[in-house]
């Protein structure tokens, strides 16, 4: 399988030779590039020698482990991020959506299930890149003082300030400025954010929200932009201005 556009690339983060082998393999496999780190240093230099698409980390690193490794790859701009966490521990998967992770899988991970979520991941964010996708003809949505600005898949605020959001935080914003007033099922913004379907129990759509809401929380005057609707999902209730 090779990608319409480039061949994408992957960095996969872990200290576990076996894992990460398998993981190359896997990956090489659908036709991607394949990087490999053992630790947060070899990840930098590997972000620094490659155009990487797509970072793959464990959770538990030696030396500074993936959450913190996490921020830092948020600061240095706009990669997905998927997490591999031991199985099913909720704790890990909380925290590393809440630091901005696209995605995560557990161990022991099914082979087919992680490939198709890369690809969905890839897909998303690929295409964004190439060109403004889900039909977006529109380069910022202003709103109640605040910027979605799409190029830079940044929100500034009324004060002027960029804050830099992670992909999913941006897809949902992108999703909620493109469909104002309407409401959007959780299934719907998971879709639209990772290109996964909703499981029980799956949380990343509300610590997304949460995440997001929290930007607006930092100014006392901005009203309630985005509405909980209880059994149903979420409304963007935001006052778009017409350019």
């Amino acid at each position: 399988m090779g990608n319409a556009m480039h061949t994408a690339q992957i960095l996969i983060v872990e200290d576990e030779l076996v894992t990460r082998n398998t993981l190359k393999s896997i990956f090489e496999a659908e036709g991607y590039q394949v990087q490999e780190a053992n630790d947060g240093e070899e990840m930098h230099e590997a972000l620094k020698e490659h155009p990487i698409d797509l970072v793959i980390m464990d959770i538990n690193l030696p030396g500074k482990n993936g959450l913190l490794l996490a921020r830092e790859i948020r600061e240095r701009g706009e990669m997905a991020l998927m997490f591999l966490t031991g199985r099913d521990n909720e704790v890990d998967k909380i925290l590393g959506l809440e630091i901005g992770a696209d995605d995560y899988i557990t161990k022991p991970f099914n082979p087919r299930e992680l490939t198709i979520r890369a690809r969905n991941l890839l897909g998303r964010t690929m295409r964004s890149d190439a060109a403004n996708q889900d039909g977006a003809q529109v380069d910022q949505y202003c709103f109640n003082g605040w910027v979605l600005d799409i190029n830079s898949r940044a929100l500034i605020t009324p004060a002027g300030e960029t804050i830099r959001l992670p992909r999913s935080e941006f897809r949902a914003m992108l999703h909620f400025c493109e469909n104002p007033g309407q409401i959007q099922t959780r299934a719907e913004l998971l879709m639209k954010m990772t290109g996964r379907e909703l499981k029980p129990h799956d949380r990343t759509v509300d610590v997304t929200i949460r995440r997001i809401r929290k930007h607006f929380e930092s100014f006392t005057e901005t009203p309630e932009i985005i509405a909980t609707i209880h059994g149903e999902g979420y409304r963007f209730c935001g006052t778009l201005e017409t350019a």
